[in-house]
């Protein structure tokens, strides 16, 4: 493992956690952005995963990031019309989507083994860095249950891709 490029890769992605805990702490509608923007983040380098990754595991893991993060946004837009709560873009949410737009740019310029890579590394930083963020700052600043319920219903799922990612990296290793 490139312990550099990891880092170099969590820092990118740990800049808009950092922000949001400089910040004041974000009300519902704001968390509600941040929730959508990270799933479509993630949804967006899973589907670049499924047409460019060259290892099967990594395709794959690229197309269960695309069902699940999607499943997480359907929930997280639904509640948020339930509650008329309208999503209220803030720096976190746009550094999120920075940041993604950021990824995308440089895993297109990679091919092979070295997307694989470099894709993985991202989603094991990015996975850890939602999970810190949702624990420190999202999950306890949700003033409404239901928003809190729905955070703490899907940490568990993010724990699970976390996981998944870190075996896919191993096997990845392990490949050469």
């Amino acid at each position: 493992m490139n312990y550099g490029r990891l880092a170099l890769v969590a820092s990118i992605i740990l800049a808009p956690v950092s922000a949001l805990a400089q910040d004041k702490a974000p009300n519902d509608a704001q968390i509600a952005a941040i929730v959508v923007t990270a799933n479509q983040v993630d949804i967006d380098a899973g589907k670049l995963a499924e047409t460019m990754a060259s290892d099967k595991e990594v395709k794959q893991f690229g197309r269960q990031m695309v069902t699940d993060h999607t499943g997480v946004n359907e929930s997280a837009k639904a509640l948020a019309k339930k509650l008329n709560l309208k999503p209220e873009d803030n720096p976190t949410a746009e550094s999120l989507r920075s940041s993604g737009q950021q990824n995308i740019q440089k895993l297109k310029g990679l091919k092979g083994p070295a997307f694989d890579r470099a894709y993985i590394d991202n989603e094991i930083a990015y996975h850890q860095s939602v999970i810190d963020a949702m624990d420190k700052t999202l999950i306890p600043n949700a003033k409404n249950a239901e928003l809190k319920a729905l955070l703490v219903k899907v940490r568990p799922a993010f724990i699970a891709h976390l996981e998944h990612a870190k075996q896919v990296q191993a096997d990845l290793a392990k490949k050469g």
